[in-house]
């Protein structure tokens, strides 16, 4: 029991230094780079990590060693990109680029592209709303599957 409560413990101190990299500086921290600034061993990181992915709070990297997705941001440049605050991240879909200002409560400026046809689309978000524009956002498969195959949804 007191394994569990420290290994909760922990994962919640890794998952606060992922967000916090990736909200200040635009992409998640390493495994390594989260071992050194929790001076912990990168093992433990990666097994954190592991429990992490299990609980759909991330998704890893082929291999399982490094942050993917810290959802709603991506560790790899996308077709989904928001700006505010003189920042950038990159988000996994459209849903998630929408979610980065709404988890950050900040105005945004999304650049997209057409899944379809690839025309370019830019959106803004202003005081928590998703302000008038042309298109549509389609969603290829039902919120309550996504996480079959989550990198491709």
């Amino acid at each position: 029991m007191a394994e569990e409560q420290h290994e909760e413990s922990f994962d919640r101190e890794v998952r606060r230094h992922v967000y916090d990299r990736v909200i200040n500086e635009g992409l998640p921290p390493s495994a390594a780079g989260t071992a050194a600034a929790l001076g912990r061993p990168r093992e433990d990181v990666r097994a954190s990590f592991r429990r992490l992915a299990e609980a759909h709070v991330l998704v890893l990297q082929e291999g399982g060693g490094e942050v993917l997705m810290a959802a709603p941001f991506s560790a790899v440049p996308t077709p989904f990109v928001v700006r505010s605050r003189a920042r950038k991240w990159y988000a996994n879909c459209v849903w998630d680029a929408l979610g980065i200002p709404a988890m950050l409560k900040c105005d945004a400026r999304v650049e997209a592209s057409c899944g379809c046809c690839g025309t370019a689309m830019r959106l803004s978000v202003r005081g928590g709303a998703l302000e008038e524009a042309a298109g549509v956002a389609h969603f290829a498969l039902p919120a309550a599957r996504w996480w079959d195959d989550v990198v491709f949804t």
